[in-house]
């Protein structure tokens, strides 16, 4: 790995436009422009079998804007390590937060040569936002780059930001997941905070529709796993979960009332903001 004027690590990593990537078809669920027919094939084959699937990502990512927010403001967090960034898009983390305070520090951390690849006009915007290429399920990798730990001050509370991630890592891939968050969670001082989300498996009659996305998933670009309360509940174990607790996306301090029923989709993913005591 390479350093750009000490703000970016990019690997050599290339793009394959050959297979869908998880961020691009993120991406083009939120009508990005930063995909290719690949990612949109994947996408129109979630679509088919889960009409609302795109309200996956964009409950997510008004999640995370929601989260960010309250952290760069009531919590007073200004500084943030946000692991599997994806491509930049309408309200990223740094937007937010340097909204409210132009001083947070933020560090974006992703292995995808595509978001990697497009890490240098992100980083145009200000100097206080860097971006590494790190494997985001190798804590040790991540938590020891010296971008990491130049830029972030582990002595003063920060906000761990694992949104949307977990859920592609598989328990049969080196560290289980709970032991990747655990890890990092361990490495993170008191009063920090957790930002969370994750496919979920509701138990109920809901589960059908994670069954059928996550073998689309596991097809394609082999992982996507939606887990239920209790494995969910393991990964956070620890951290002092903020009011509502593990809910779906859209019950996390949401903006207003619904005025239109949850889709059945968005019953299956959720979300959690812990501090670590």
């Amino acid at each position: 790995m390479g350093q750009d004027n000490g703000k970016v690590d990019l690997p050599s990593n290339r793009i394959d436009t050959t297979v869908p990537s998880v961020a691009r078809a993120y991406d083009a669920a939120l009508g990005g422009k930063d995909n290719y027919e690949v990612d949109r094939q994947l996408l129109a084959q979630l679509n088919a079998a889960v009409p609302e699937v795109n309200i996956i990502a964009v409950s997510n990512r008004a999640f995370l804007t929601r989260a960010v927010r309250f952290l760069a403001g009531k919590a007073g967090i200004d500084q943030f390590l946000d692991c599997g960034s994806g491509l930049p898009t309408a309200e990223n983390t740094h937007q937010v937060a340097q909204r409210i305070n132009p001083d947070a520090q933020v560090v974006y951390v992703d292995n995808d040569p595509v978001v990697l690849a497009h890490g240098r006009a992100l980083l145009e915007e200000n100097d206080r936002t860097r971006l590494i290429g790190a494997n985001i399920f190798e804590p040790d990798e991540v938590l020891k780059n010296d971008v990491v730990t130049t830029t972030l001050d582990f002595s003063r509370p920060l906000a761990l930001m694992h949104v949307a991630t977990l859920h592609h890592h598989s328990e049969a891939e080196g560290m289980p997941p709970a032991r990747v968050l655990q890890a990092y969670i361990d490495a993170i001082p008191s009063g920090s905070y957790v930002v969370f989300s994750h496919f979920f498996d509701p138990e109920n009659e809901h589960s059908p529709i994670a069954h059928r996305v996550q073998a689309i998933l596991n097809q394609s670009i082999s992982r996507g796993f939606f887990r239920t309360r209790s494995e969910l509940e393991e990964m956070l174990d620890g951290l002092e979960l903020m009011d509502p607790g593990i809910v779906v996306n859209d019950e996390w301090w949401p903006t207003g009332p619904r005025t239109e029923p949850m889709p059945a989709a968005g019953n299956c993913i959720v979300a959690a903001v812990g501090r670590k005591p």
